[in-house]
Parts: structure tokens; sequence; C-alpha cells
């Protein structure tokens, strides 16, 4: 974390956005936006739609780092751009919001020592 990001979250005022939508719930998401199952036909349609949706969010002019310090972003989120701009950068470098990866896959196959949690 760049030191002018710790800066802004420790003495910013603001919330922090959830733009972590994922898998599991996601076709939910998208019918109560009225995206149908038709309207897609797989996982990466459906992904190319929820990311549309947070791109739109996002350059919104409302979207910026006045009220908002941070933002969580699904993991496939790092891989996509934000108005042509890798979707991390475009947030602290046009909005000032700081991004954060959401991490919550738990322990892969269990570590020496570890009760699998």
């Amino acid at each position: 974390m760049l030191a002018s990001q710790m800066e802004h979250m420790a003495n910013g005022r603001g919330f922090i956005a959830a733009l972590d939508q994922s898998g599991g719930s996601t076709p939910k998401t998208l019918q109560r936006y009225g995206i149908g199952p038709d309207a897609y036909s797989g996982e990466d349609e459906m992904f190319d739609l929820v990311h549309a949706m947070r791109e739109r969010i996002v350059t919104s002019p409302s979207f910026t780092g006045a009220h908002i310090l941070g933002a969580i972003l699904f993991e496939k989120t790092l891989a996509r751009t934000f108005a042509g701009m890798p979707a991390a950068d475009y947030l602290w470098e046009t909005k000032h919001v700081v991004p954060f990866l959401k991490v919550d896959k738990g322990l892969e196959g269990g570590c020496p020592g570890s009760r699998g949690i």
C-alpha cells in the first residue's frame, strides 16, 4: 500500500464500497437489474455483465475519494479495466479510492498444523 493510500484510509472521511460480487449470487443480482439468465451463456458472459455494472458505478462522477475511501474488488476484476485503465490503477489514480482485494477462499487442502478452517 502506498503511503498516500494509507494516509487516505487513516484520515479520510467516507466508507468502503463493496464491489466484490462473485459467482454464487451473481445470477440473482443480475436478475434484480433486469438481466435474466437468457441474456448470457455461461460464467464468462455473466461476469462480463457484472463487470459492466461495476464499471458504470466506478466511472460515475459521484464515485470519488471525497466520499469513498476504498473499494473491495473481486479477484477477476483485477484482470480487467475501468475506462481503459487497469481496474486498481483507475480507482486510485483517477478516483482517489483505495483498491482492496477480497480474499475469502480459505485454506485449500489444509496446511500442516492447520485445522482446515
